[in-house]
């Protein structure tokens, strides 16, 4: 397969590819590390001793930020993969390797392919880190994240509510997610013209007769329809079905909404469809990972077509291309989740204009 007259994957993409994928570990572990370190220095309450006088534990603090470091990478991913696009560009133009493939008749925007397809693979890869960080690392990254916190062993989380897709409100003024154990349960509902409300001083996530469910202590339903109502002991929860996770989606929904995957935004919007913050997060962690193309079309472009020694002017204009993109990007993402904004809008407006302003400088590039 050739692209612009140029067999795609040959000598010289592999060549560029290599110095790529080379810049990018190093900037992988270079701005990871900066966010690892940004980290702890906001959290220096980790390491403090537990109400028992003990130190703080090394192994889960370690442990914590080994789990810690995919979503960290998720946060700065873009910056990795246009730091290292222009380390290589950069690199190849100390050493005039550009300047040798226009010579051989190979563009500059020919030359970069290797550079976009990089980005798109790293784009499609935060999006599958995310969901298997979300799915397989995230329970036990926040069980660890709230026993540093609170320098005490066992996990609960204080006044958690949510809703199901039937629309019923489920409360918890005390969820403890290692035991499957509510402290405080408060449910609302409706069954046609009846309102039901069930209230219980404890709940317990158990089995029986193979069906999953919760087991109530001292539980009353009380049942309204009209000007009737009554009420009587409940010992099992029936007309509602939740699980610990879903209390668990709901109280991370809640407090971290940012760190949600796609798939558990899909859950929260089919719970909540009125609920602006999901709907814009969904689409923006489709559009963030975009970023990862974008910055590329409107930074490489300013490296290009400069006289020797100005270098370094493209790399500060470049700079200021990506402070640009991310400040606009939050204000959009900020827009859309408190409303200013349809979702949609506010979380596809950036991506479009700078990137149909990326293609413009690439078009327009003096090669």
């Amino acid at each position: 397969m050739r692209i612009a007259g140029l067999e795609l994957f040959g000598r010289i993409d592999r060549y560029i590819a290599g110095l790529f994928v080379g810049a990018y570990f190093t900037s992988l572990l270079l701005v990871v590390g900066l966010a690892v370190i940004i980290d702890v220095a906001s959290n220096l309450d980790y390491f403090a001793p537990w109400e028992n006088g003990q130190p703080a534990p090394s192994a889960l603090i370690l442990r914590y930020y080994a789990l810690n470091a995919p979503f960290l990478y998720l946060q700065v991913a873009p910056f990795v993969t246009v730091s290292a696009a222009l380390f290589t560009v950069v690199k190849l133009s100390r050493h005039n390797e550009l300047v040798a493939c226009l010579n051989a008749g190979v563009s500059a925007r020919r030359a970069v392919v290797p550079l976009f397809l990089g980005g798109a693979l790293a784009a499609l890869g935060m999006v599958v880190v995310r969901e298997f960080a979300t799915q397989r690392l995230g329970p036990e990254r926040d069980r660890l994240r709230h026993l540093l916190d609170k320098h005490t062993a066992g996990w609960r989380l204080d006044d958690v509510w949510m809703s199901d897709v039937a629309g019923n409100v489920i409360g918890a003024r005390e969820f403890h997610p290692d035991e499957g154990r509510i402290e405080g349960l408060e449910v609302f509902g409706a069954r046609g013209p009846t309102l039901i409300a069930i209230s219980a001083q404890r709940a317990h996530f158990e089995a029986r007769d193979g069906v999953s469910g919760w087991a109530l202590e001292a539980g009353v339903l009380r049942e309204e329809t009209g000007d009737t109502s009554s009420q009587r002991a409940l010992e099992w929860l029936d007309a509602v079905a939740f699980t610990p996770g879903d209390l668990l989606l709901a109280d991370k929904g809640d407090r971290r909404a940012l760190e949600l995957s796609l798939s558990e935004l899909d859950v929260l919007a089919a719970a909540d469809p009125y609920d602006l913050q999901y709907q814009t997060l969904y689409h923006y962690h489709v559009t963030f990972p975009l970023a990862n193309v974008v910055l590329l079309l409107i930074t490489l472009p300013f490296l290009f077509g400069r006289e020797r020694g100005k270098g370094v002017e493209g790399l500060g204009v470049a700079a200021l291309m990506c402070v640009m993109y991310f400040c606009l990007d939050f204000i959009g993402r900020a827009l859309g989740m408190d409303g200013s904004l349809a979702p949609l809008f506010a979380s596809w407006l950036v991506v479009l204009v700078f990137g149909s302003l990326g293609v413009v400088l690439f078009e327009g590039l003096r090669t």
